[in-house]
């Protein structure tokens, strides 16, 4: 730095600053306090003369001022310029000590270095927080858009004409071609939804008892992605309950699209009332290892041994009749009982198993002989005549040796399976043997075994019961 006559703040010269600024100011205070002395010493001789007499008093007293304010005028002079001489010479001390000050902070930066390792670190540092933030990122983002695909969507049915696919259009040409057939379709209001209890939840979806056409059932299962492929796979189906079929089911010429959507209708009422039953048991599992029952606990334990036809409280009975019917059973019996859903019965009446009655309101059959008195139970809705054929092979006598094996097989703390249960079913028409294999055929051909463990989309999932 003294090589390159660059001043260093230690060689600053402080004599410059006692001869520039301080030296001055003290000179400029002698002279106020000489002014200070003879302004009161004038003042005094002026109150002495006062007393000579009034008559040298003017005289006294216009001399002694004039020189008052002579001397006054030349000392204010003499410290008045003696400031205005010190300016310039602070002007140029501050300039040199900002100058120095400047030149050593540069000289600093620039003699300064910075080790490699140290910036490395820095440098990995900044890689980390970054790669941190950007995991933190695409982690909310994927997991907004899961929460938002989770929500369930709500179907609002109108009148107007559905989205429009291939199938579709064959449905509608082969309604133009049989106008006597076409029903006036009403406008369905959008079903209000009950309130949901977790995100993961799907609202049930009731629909009336309306004349839908089957076009509209296929654009509401479009809407909600009601496909069975995927069903097949999750092992979960929509709560998605139709009170009864579409009229013209029959007009489908597609026999695959007609089958999906008979399946699709009915796969939802059959799991739901298996749900039902399944609950029923626990809970009578439960009442049943208590030593002591409450008054509402034996009141719905009279309900149940009466719905289920159990006499003497036999509690071991009622645990045995009180099970679920395999869903690949249960589909299988309502596609041959009722024409995948376009026989007579499962459209006037909801009877899609075409169970007999010989007392209730029913619906007259074409073809039955003279000496037989029965009629099909006919059902308000599609649900009901589910709850009844479930009930009817948990009570009849005649399939007591299907809840024998059924029993069995839970004993052994096996899952229940339709094939295995198929040929206890011989009783329930009269060709016996020839029905159950035709149930076993249509199990296999439609793959309805991949439906057995399938639970609603809104439901808790449950273990099998374990006995």
């Amino acid at each position: 730095m003294k090589k390159n006559n660059v001043p260093i703040p230690k060689d600053f010269n402080v004599s410059f600053f006692k001869k520039s600024i301080s030296n001055p100011i003290f000179k400029a205070g002698k002279e106020v306090s000489g002014i200070y002395s003879e302004t009161t010493g004038g003042v005094e001789r002026f109150f002495k003369k006062t007393k000579k007499g009034a008559s040298g008093l003017y005289d006294d007293t216009t001399g002694d001022v004039g020189n008052f304010f002579v001397r006054l005028w030349r000392k204010s002079g003499n410290i008045g310029i003696g400031i205005l001489n010190t300016f310039p010479k602070l002007f140029n001390t501050v300039s040199n000590f900002v100058s120095n000050a400047f030149v050593e902070t540069f000289s600093s930066f620039y003699n300064s270095k910075v080790e490699v390792s140290q910036a490395n670190k820095l440098v990995r540092g900044f890689g980390i927080v970054v790669f941190i933030c950007a995991i933190g990122i695409v982690f909310f983002t994927v997991k907004e858009k899961y929460i938002q695909s989770d929500k369930p969507k709500l179907v609002q049915i109108e009148k107007e004409k559905p989205k429009k696919i291939e199938k579709q259009k064959e449905v509608k040409k082969e309604l133009n071609k049989n106008p006597q057939k076409k029903v006036e379709e009403k406008k369905i209001k959008k079903p209000e939804p009950k309130k949901e209890k977790s995100p993961s939840q799907v609202t049930e979806l009731v629909l009336p008892n309306l004349n839908i056409k089957t076009e509209t059932v296929l654009s509401l299962f479009e809407d909600v992605e009601y496909d069975l492929k995927t069903v097949r796979y999750q092992k979960r189906v929509k709560p998605i309950y139709f009170t009864q079929f579409p009229k013209d089911l029959d007009e489908i010429k597609d026999t695959k699209l007609k089958k999906e959507t008979f399946i699709k209708i009915v796969l939802p009422l059959v799991v739901a009332e298996n749900e039902k039953i399944l609950n029923d048991k626990i809970k009578l599992k439960k009442i049943t290892s208590k030593k002591m029952t409450s008054d509402k606990e034996k009141s719905w334990l009279r309900l149940k041994l009466r719905e289920y036809k159990v006499k003497n409280s036999d509690m071991s009975e009622l645990d045995k009749r009180m099970d679920i019917i395999p869903v690949s059973i249960a589909l299988a019996q309502a596609a041959k009982e009722s024409g995948w859903g376009t026989s007579r019965f499962a459209l006037e009446g909801n009877a899609i198993f075409g169970q007999w009655t010989w007392t209730g309101q029913g619906i007259e059959p074409l073809n039955k002989g003279k000496h037989e008195g029965h009629k099909i139970l006919r059902f308000p809705i599609l649900r009901a005549s589910v709850k009844a054929y479930q009930n009817n092979l948990n009570t009849h006598k005649g399939y007591s040796e299907f809840r024998e094996k059924r029993r069995s097989i839970r004993k052994r703390n096996k899952n229940i399976k339709g094939l295995a249960l198929t040929d206890t079913l011989n009783r329930y028409a009269q060709t016996g043997k020839e029905y159950t294999d035709i149930l076993e055929q249509i199990i296999k051909q439609n793959d309805l075994s991949d439906f057995e463990t399938v639970q609603l989309t809104n439901s808790v999932v449950k273990k099998d019961i374990q006995l």
